[in-house]
């Protein structure tokens, strides 16, 4: 079986995946229309040069740009949809969505009316396209302690049915002027039975990994890419088999590795960690989830068996129900065993 055919017949699970970074082209562009005179331009070709970032901050910038287009339910509706079915076409069938609620609360959406339409897109998402979506609530880190706030009022007293995991993401170096904070956070978060799961290591060095893992709990870690430089680290994530949600594509477009193939990707699977590979912001960085399985094979020379394993690796890391985990993983099994 060809690996195009292989990747594209996998099972697969999407844990790492931001909303407002999932927006397609055209759904980008039909809100704009919508919400006219904003940030965000209006054609196709303008949006694509739109999306061309001279760095994270300038991610980040664009990021907001289109966070800002975000007003009402039926805006989160239309993002929430519009990522199912863009996964269910690449045959996902379980997401972890990454949601920054307190994004959308200071534009205007009452929290309650961002968690009504969460759980209604939700529903809606396993009708039309039988995939099935799980939330994570995220703390943006340039929204400071009033950001942190919110975000936990919003995920303790005001949580979608599908809440599973309370994240961190945004600037890694802006974080450290209000970490007491954070750290409490994630305290509650975690005792109210969330799962921990922050950013670490995307931009920054093991230092903060060493952070997410002793002080936050992280049970799953984004991105931890600059793990590979602290061998005392990589055997720490290694025997506690804590798994890294690694997005080689998002990590070039954004300027923290010079290129695919130069990515610290091949290195993370030979020191034994639990890799999983996502998309981050799909349309943002000109990838999808099928692309980032590709990328396994045509950059760093994965075959079928070992693209295999990181999607089962995805599959144990998730949050979705034990039952479910075994009848994906079972799915992948007759995959491997069919394509020899």
């Amino acid at each position: 079986m060809a690996i195009e055919s292989f990747v594209a017949a996998l099972p697969k699970v999407e844990l790492h995946v931001h909303l407002v970074g999932s927006a397609s082209v055209p759904t980008v562009l039909e809100l704009a229309a919508r919400h006219p005179n904003g940030p965000v331009p209006t054609t196709e070709a303008e949006l694509a040069a739109f999306y061309r970032f001279r760095d994270f901050a300038h991610f980040a910038e664009v990021y907001m740009a289109v966070s800002s287009l975000i007003r009402d339910q039926e805006d989160l509706a239309s993002l929430v949809l519009g990522v199912a079915r863009d996964l269910s076409a690449q045959n996902a069938r379980y997401v972890e969505l990454t949601v920054t609620p307190y994004t959308h609360v200071l534009s205007g959406i009452p929290m309650r009316a961002v968690t009504e339409a969460l759980d209604v897109s939700a529903r809606e998402a396993r009708r039309r396209h039988g995939i099935e979506i799980a939330y994570i609530f995220d703390i943006a880190a340039e929204q400071g302690v009033e950001g942190v706030k919110g975000t936990l009022e919003h995920a303790l007293d005001h949580p979608p049915e599908r809440l599973v995991g309370f994240g961190l993401a945004g600037s890694e170096h802006r974080r450290a002027s209000y970490m007491d904070a954070i750290r409490d956070a994630f305290r509650a978060a975690t005792a109210a039975g969330l799962h921990s799961v922050p950013h670490a290591g995307e931009m920054t060095g093991p230092e903060i990994i060493w952070e997410a893992v002793e002080r936050l709990g992280a049970e799953r870690i984004g991105h931890g890419i600059s793990a590979v430089r602290d061998p005392r680290l990589v055997a720490r994530l290694r025997e506690a088999a804590i798994p890294l949600e690694v997005c080689p594509t998002s990590n070039v477009r954004t300027g923290q590795v010079a290129a695919l193939e130069e990515h610290p990707l091949p290195v993370m699977l030979a020191e034994g960690l639990t890799v999983t590979v996502n998309s981050d912001d799909p349309p943002m960085f000109g990838t999808t989830l099928t692309r980032e399985y590709l990328t396994l094979a045509h950059v760093f020379g994965l075959g079928p068996a070992e693209i295999a394993g990181v999607a089962r690796n995805a599959v144990r890391a998730s949050f979705m129900p034990e039952a479910d985990k075994a009848a994906l993983l079972a799915e992948i099994d007759a995959l491997v065993a069919g394509s020899r």
